[in-house]
């Protein structure tokens, strides 16, 4: 034969438990935000089959930049290397949270010399002037990457359409 006896601690301890997995569940049946969606989803999906590793060749790039839409010329207008800053001014601040907009963060390549190769767009649609796309890669990764006008009042936005 087994006695067992509880105190009142432990009741108020398990009281309190409870009252805690109620609140929770209750917040995750009437709190929207909480609850995934299904453009979330899908959008995490599309983000997947995307693959910002073993970006090697000119090839491995054209057919990266084409996974967002974009046709660009078969040879880089542009290849060269460039330094992430170690600190970031006021500019590249702001291209840097354009970059984090887009799920990258070059912060954690500061001081870091990177590729850059330029396209152009053949395929911009309701803009008659020159689009470029540019790819920021170390070693074979797409750290960071941009759509911009070449005109002076121009604009740059993020890989997607």
């Amino acid at each position: 034969m087994f006695i067992y006896s509880m105190r009142a601690g432990t009741l108020r301890f398990f009281g309190i438990v409870c009252v805690a997995l109620i609140g929770l569940v209750t917040l995750m049946a009437f709190v929207p935000e909480l609850q995934p969606t299904a453009a979330t989803e899908s959008e995490a999906v599309e983000s997947e089959s995307v693959s910002f590793e073993k970006i090697r060749s000119n090839e491995d790039r054209i057919g990266f930049l084409s996974h967002f839409g974009w046709q660009v010329e078969e040879a880089p207008l542009e290849s060269t290397t460039v330094t992430v800053p170690r600190e970031f001014d006021k500019v590249f601040s702001s291209y840097n949270e354009l970059q984090r907009a887009q799920g990258l963060d070059l912060s954690a390549y500061a001081g870091k010399t990177v590729e850059r190769y330029t396209y152009t767009v053949k395929n911009y649609e309701g803009y008659e002037g020159t689009v470029y796309a540019n790819l920021l890669i170390w070693r074979g990764r797409v750290i960071g990457g941009d759509i911009c006008s070449a005109d002076s009042a121009g604009f740059i936005h993020g890989l997607t359409k």
